[in-house]
């Protein structure tokens, strides 16, 4: 005759396997980067045009020309940086920052209304205030590109169930690549605007990077002019 084995006991102690891993407080998802490749190369030009006129005034100039080409090129250089290569859009699961030519200013996804492309790509917040996305500039022409898409499109719906009109948030008409990016931003703060780590207030930093330089070129610029 055998003897039955005894049963163990089960464990009240937590399975470390089962347990999903936690994300680290305070870890942030990688931003996403919008920037306008157009603008930067223009910007590079622009840089680069400007140094070879000063820089020549600069060597063969005579009596005041070499300072009024010097503050020229300080006022000239932070307002070519500022329109061309500084605007920048970075988004993250959490939060919008716009980096606009003279400010910067950081949106919480709560703080967030609406993100719309007219004319010009803005982001509205829920007070009311507008902020223009430099470095989300709109293409007209690939609207019309898109316009014309959907009219071809027309033409095979005998019941006339296409809209022939190129509209943003149409997902069969946004061709453009500045519609696309604010139908993702868009999308984004309504699927981020209610988390825990998207809320806060709308912080706004001025530039003075950009500020401080063409003042002081500004400045001279005009001591120069007024004592010649």
């Amino acid at each position: 005759m055998t003897t039955p084995e005894p049963t163990p006991e089960p464990s009240h102690e937590p399975s470390r396997e089962s347990t999903p891993e936690q994300p680290s407080a305070g870890k942030q998802s990688p931003d996403r980067v919008f920037r306008s490749p157009l603008g930067i190369a223009s910007g590079v030009f622009l840089l680069i045009l400007a140094a070879l006129f000063a820089g020549d005034v600069m060597i063969r100039g005579e009596g005041r020309s070499p300072w009024l080409a010097l503050a020229g090129l300080v006022l000239a250089v932070p307002l070519i940086v500022a329109f061309t290569i500084r605007p920048a859009v970075y988004a993250n699961d959490d939060r919008l920052r716009i980096r606009n030519p003279f400010r910067s200013v950081t949106l919480p996804w709560s703080t967030v209304a609406d993100v719309r492309a007219g004319y010009s790509s803005e982001v509205f917040t829920q007070d009311g205030a507008k902020y223009q996305l430099w470095a989300v500039p709109v293409s007209l022409r690939q609207r019309k590109k898109a316009a014309r898409k959907a009219a071809r499109a027309s033409q095979d719906d005998p019941h006339g169930r296409t809209s022939v009109t190129a509209n943003v948030r149409d997902s069969a008409a946004r061709t453009a690549p500045s519609d696309q990016t604010v139908a993702d931003l868009r999308e984004l703060a309504e699927r981020r605007g209610g988390t825990p780590g998207a809320q806060g207030e709308v912080r706004v930093r001025w530039a003075y990077e950009i500020v401080g330089p063409a003042a002081a070129g500004l400045l001279l610029l005009v001591i120069l002019m007024a004592t010649g």
